[in-house]
């Protein structure tokens, strides 16, 4: 099979150029263990339509196009193990590179694009309203709200750094176990 740690640029383009497999890379990333085709695809109905459950029509028409054309792309891409007898399909390790080109979201839900930029703006305005001694802004010095969402900036980036090295550990451990 494919073994190598990173696809060509234009490859991970193509994937990622699909939503369907976009949201069955993140739903097998959250996944431990394999998952039926079945369920992979309820759960990205369940996505697409916001309800739950899916309609039935979208929940055959996700599985179908799962089972022909995504997963077997992915497969034979190295970037998922699917069984289309059993039908039965879990992340690689090797998947693990193209997160970085997805928006991760954070457990309160925002993705982490937006948690910076609120961070950010947030901090902008509470250092300007300092210097601009805003009214009740106007009695601390603008270092101090400067240096504090300095700091939760680079706590934020550690965390989300640690996270996703502590994540990409623990699939790669359930592999290891898998395996021997």
């Amino acid at each position: 099979m494919f073994q190598r740690s990173a696809l060509p640029e234009v490859d991970v383009y193509h994937v990622l150029s699909n939503a369907r497999r976009r949201e069955a890379l993140a739903e097998l990333w959250a996944q431990p263990e394999a998952l039926s085709l079945r369920e992979l695809s309820e759960r990205i109905a369940t996505t697409e339509s916001g309800e739950s459950p899916a309609p039935r029509a979208l929940r055959e028409s996700v599985y179908n196009a799962l089972h022909q054309t995504h997963l077997p792309k992915m497969d034979d891409l190295g970037l998922v193990a699917y069984d289309p007898d059993r039908k039965l399909v879990r992340v690689r390790s090797q998947a693990g590179h193209l997160s970085r080109y997805m928006d991760v979201t954070t457990r309160a839900g925002v993705t982490w694009g937006e948690y910076y930029r609120a961070l950010g703006v947030v901090g902008l305005f509470s250092t300007v309203a300092s210097l601009a001694s805003v009214p009740g802004f106007g009695l601390v010095d603008p270092l101090l709200p400067a240096t504090a969402f300095l700091v939760c900036f680079a706590v934020s980036t550690l965390y989300q750094l640690g996270a996703a090295r502590l994540g990409a550990r623990g699939r790669l451990a359930r592999l290891r176990a898998r395996l021997f």
